[in-house]
Order: C-alpha cells, then sequence, then structure tokens
C-alpha cells in the first residue's frame, strides 16, 4: 500500500512537476521570438480578442492586477501592445495589439506544434487532458471557495 504522505503520492506535486516541464519545454521557443511564458499567455488572449481591458486579460490568466501590470508594460516596452484609458471610463485601462503584436502571431506559429510534439500527446490526448485539467481546476476552486460539493 503506498504511504499516503509519500511525495510521488501528491497530486499537487505531480501538477506542479508537470506545469515546470512544460513551461521549460516552451522557454527555448519563446525566447527565440524574445517573449516570456507568462507574456506568450497574454498575447494568447489578446490574439483571440484584442481590445481587452486588463480586468478581462487578468480573469482569462487568473491573475492579479499586481502580476499583471509589470507583464503588460514589457509587452508595450517591446511594442507588442499598447495600454490606453477608456474615455468613458478613466479607471478601465484596455490593451490592444500593435502592428508588431499581431505579426508576432504569425511568428509563434510553430509554438503549438511544437510543444504537441514535446509533450508526445497526441491530438485526442491533448484535448482529454485540457479536459481532465479544466474540470479539476472548477472542482479545486469550488472547494476554496466552500461550494455546496466542497466537502473533504
Amino acid at each position: 500500500m503506498p504511504d499516503e504522505f509519500s511525495l510521488d503520492e501528491q497530486t499537487c506535486f505531480a501538477l506542479y512537476a508537470a506545469s515546470r516541464a512544460v513551461t521549460d519545454t516552451y522557454r527555448p521557443l519563446l525566447g527565440e521570438l524574445g517573449l516570456t511564458y507568462p507574456q506568450y499567455l497574454v498575447l494568447l488572449v489578446l490574439w483571440e480578442s484584442d481590445d481587452r481591458p486588463v480586468k478581462e486579460i487578468g480573469e482569462a490568466l487568473h491573475l492579479d492586477y499586481g502580476t499583471l501590470s509589470p507583464l503588460l508594460k514589457r509587452l508595450e516596452a517591446n511594442g507588442l501592445v499598447t495600454r490606453a484609458r477608456m474615455p468613458a471610463d478613466e479607471r478601465t485601462v484596455v490593451i490592444s495589439l500593435t502592428e508588431e503584436g499581431r505579426s508576432m502571431r504569425t511568428r509563434a506559429a510553430n509554438v503549438p506544434t511544437a510543444i504537441g510534439c514535446a509533450l508526445g500527446l497526441d491530438d485526442v490526448s491533448r484535448r482529454e487532458l485540457i479536459t481532465t485539467l479544466r474540470r479539476l481546476t472548477a472542482s479545486a476552486a469550488a472547494y476554496s471557495l466552500g461550494g455546496p460539493d466542497a466537502q473533504p
């Protein structure tokens, strides 16, 4: 019988190790583009839908303003995005891709395929993994918020 306190039996550690390994796989690919992994995630959000408020980007990436703000400043300094306050609501800052930010999508076109190959997952397995991870994320979030199914 496995020891429930063994590191190898901890779901959290398996997820942590997998996350680090995957992020490390991205590093050289994104380094060639002059991007960090978190910057790439911001661009992915904007490539889906440009001209988004900072709050929406933060919600999509599960990042707070204090973490997101330096990423956006760096992307702006690199000429990939612009930040502008909404005239109708000065409190809202909207992030928009520059032409260089839009063209980065073409430059990054090989990243998803290269990552897929590196992870050794076919498309069906990749989709199943994403579905499982999303379900896990939703369950953990509901539990941490004390939802109705939040019993151990």
